[in-house]
């Protein structure tokens, strides 16, 4: 789908880096949701940085999702993946 997410990369301060199939890219602030039910466990550093991609959705293991048309209405846009933002949190959790 044009909207899928194709790249998310965890980032300090509960932020995603994302990069969407039809070629956005930017940082998605996730701490607005971290009050509210199921979300609540991404509090959780470690369990945070264990985000991927199923079928174009951003998960965590625990089926905790958001679809990719929240990302397109918040996602906040960068040029590209800047390597000062990307430098907090090593690894990159990329799964088509």
């Amino acid at each position: 789908m044009y909207w899928d997410v194709k790249t998310v990369t965890p980032l300090s301060d509960y932020r995603l880096y994302v990069e969407i199939a039809d070629g956005r890219r930017g940082i998605f602030n996730v701490k607005p949701y971290l009050d509210h039910g199921v979300f609540r466990e991404l509090r959780n550093q470690d369990y945070f940085r264990q985000v991927g991609i199923v079928l174009g959705t951003v998960t965590w293991p625990h089926e905790q999702d958001i679809a990719p048309e929240t990302f397109v209405a918040e996602l906040v846009p960068v040029e590209a993946s800047p390597n000062e933002t990307l430098q907090p949190n090593t690894s990159e959790a990329t799964r088509h």
